[in-house]
Parts: structure tokens; sequence; C-alpha cells
């Protein structure tokens, strides 16, 4: 056997054995949690799923850890979105087009997400000393830099950058929030409503540029 195809083996042995297991369970049950609504802390999911606590601490050592591998499993293949249209316009509707439905199938998860934000947010304006590294969130703004990529040519780059902010604004679980629970929307009109405000927003910066 060269050396080449032992090396490729013994990686997916890791990738399926024992150690790559365990994760994938707590993975799984954790996103189930999720789903139901729930924001789980890394014993309650060891206890769902079976596993030591001190095994589950191993593989995440926060609640925060935890969550960001659930919403990371949860954004699937809107991390690898990419585009080799040159249109802004085209690039971000794609963008909204490959995250919306993603986003609205995996609703639950993202909310229980938020709701981990929001109380950690809540617990530092009240003073309280963090007991466990924060939530990390982020991904959006990696995402909307990328799709307009091609305005860093034509537009100053604060004006590329408050299109990105603006853009994150309805990017993600939020605006999901404020459609169905304030305006009663169901997930169809939620997404025509936030393609229609991205493509808003696109062409009212080409414009103003």
């Amino acid at each position: 056997m060269n050396v080449s195809r032992q090396s490729t083996e013994l990686v997916e042995e890791a990738e399926r054995g024992p150690r790559a297991r365990t994760r994938r369970l707590m993975l799984e049950t954790a996103t189930r949690l999720m789903q139901a609504g729930v924001t789980p802390s890394v014993s309650e999911v060891a206890e769902a799923a079976e596993v030591s606590r001190a095994t589950a601490y191993r593989y995440f050592p926060s609640q925060a850890a935890l969550v960001e591998a659930v919403v990371d499993e949860a954004l699937g293949p809107i991390l690898a979105w990419q585009s080799g249209s040159t249109d802004p316009q085209a690039r971000v509707a794609d963008l909204f087009g490959t995250s919306l439905p993603r986003i609205d199938a995996f609703e639950a998860t993202f909310r229980a997400a938020l709701k981990l934000a929001l109380d950690e947010w809540a617990q530092r304006k009240a003073g309280a000393a963090p007991s466990e590294p924060p939530f990390r969130r982020g991904h959006r703004v990696d995402l909307l830099r990328e799709a307009l990529v091609p305005l860093r040519g034509s537009l100053p780059a604060a004006k590329v950058e408050r299109l990105a902010q603006a853009l994150s604004l309805i990017f993600g679980v939020e605006a999901l929030v404020v459609l169905k629970d304030m305006w009663g929307l169901d997930a169809g009109s939620t997404e025509d409503v936030v393609r229609w405000a991205a493509a808003a927003l696109v062409r009212a910066a080409i414009e103003e540029g």
C-alpha cells in the first residue's frame, strides 16, 4: 500500500471512528433540541445523548462552542456559497436565494442561537461576569462582503461597507422574526419581502454611487 493511500484511509477512519461518531451524536442531539426551541447546555445535550458530561465537555468546552457548531451545521451550504458572476445585483440575489430556504428550514435553531446571544447581552448589561466564552456570530459579514466584491471598484469602500451593513439587517433569522411574528407572513411571503428589500438596497446604492 502506498503512503498516500494509507494516509487517506487513516483520515477516513478517523472521521468515522468513535470520536467522530460521538461528536456527530452530540451535534445531532443538540440540533434536535434547538429545532424544538431549546437552547441547551452541554450537560443537557450530554444527558439527552446518553454521553458522560466529562466526555461531552471534551468535545464542546462551553455552551457557546456547542451552539456555534450546531449553527455551522445548520448553515450548511450557505457557508460554502460562491458566485462566478461579476454583477453585484445577481450575486446578492443568488446569496439570498441560496440562504433564505435554509434559514427557514432551521429557523428554530437560529432563533435558539439568537436567544443565547440576547441572554449574554442582558447579562453584560446587568454587569454580570460571564461564566463562559461568548457566543460568536458574524458569518453574514463575510458572506455579504464577498457578494459585494464587484462594487469595490466602482463605489467608495465606505459605501460598499455601508451597503453590506444594511443588507445584514435582513440577512438572517432576525428578518423572519419581524416578518413572521409581527406581520404574520408565511415563509414564501417572508422570502419575497426580504429578496425585494435586498434588491432595492443594492439598486439604491448603485444609483447613489
